[in-house]
């Protein structure tokens, strides 16, 4: 049973790549747990949880479908408190940070972060510098990681003459390719076998895209690698 003197307030979570989207993904679940920890250490109750999921952090928050329906959610349940884990999870940008928070403020929502609770609570010259040093830093260190990726897969590209990209169907399933020319080469009742033959035999063989036999068109690039 809840506690009464409990302070209700709603998580806010968000994650700037799709790929760190799903329940086996380690982003929102770290979020979730932080904020978690935090309301329970602090007497808060969370009643709910909205996302803005492959958001950029640089994205302004009136433009975040997720935040926007928080923001409905709040104009009906008197909930005036919003945690998240950390000030750049909130908003990366350092702009976007600061505005976002404002936003907050003079709609009478207090915004809290987890990690450092007291970076958004008050607007000291302290408070603002602090606020203005973290997003900075925040700053820098995802530019240092965008150039040591970028450096990464430059080297990558220049030994292999590949990088990234999605992965060629031999790549992912050499048998599943090797079968798919094996058929192409044979006849079938005496008579060369299509594309979309090959497609159906791939399927009673097992291999499907996401449980749907493949197209015509994915059967001649497995043919053609």
């Amino acid at each position: 049973m809840p506690r009464k003197d409990l302070v209700k307030a709603i998580a806010y979570l968000r994650t700037s790549s799709d790929t760190n989207v799903g329940a086996d993904k380690d982003s929102q679940r770290r979020q979730r747990e932080a904020i978690a920890k935090y309301a329970k250490s602090a007497g808060f109750e969370i009643v709910a949880e909205y996302a803005d999921e492959d958001v950029k952090g640089d994205l302004a928050v009136d433009q975040r479908p997720g935040f926007a329906e928080m923001m409905k959610h709040i104009a009906g349940n008197g909930v005036r408190t919003i945690i998240v884990e950390t000030a750049n999870r909130f908003a990366r940008d350092l702009i976007v940070q600061e505005t976002g928070w404002r936003y907050l403020r003079d709609a009478g929502i207090n915004l809290i972060a987890a990690d450092s609770p007291e970076a958004f609570l008050d607007e000291t010259p302290t408070a603002v510098m602090i606020r203005q040093i973290l997003g900075s830093v925040s700053q820098f260190e995802k530019a240092m990681l965008v150039a040591k990726l970028k450096g990464a897969r430059d080297r990558k590209k220049a030994a292999t003459g590949k990088c990234g990209g999605r992965k060629s169907y031999a790549e992912r399933n050499g048998e599943m390719v090797a079968l798919a020319k094996k058929l192409a080469r044979y006849t079938l009742n005496g008579r060369k076998r299509s594309l979309r033959d090959v497609a159906a035999e791939l399927e009673a063989a097992g291999h499907t895209s996401n449980g749907k036999r493949y197209a015509a068109t994915a059967v001649a690039r497995m043919i053609a690698s």
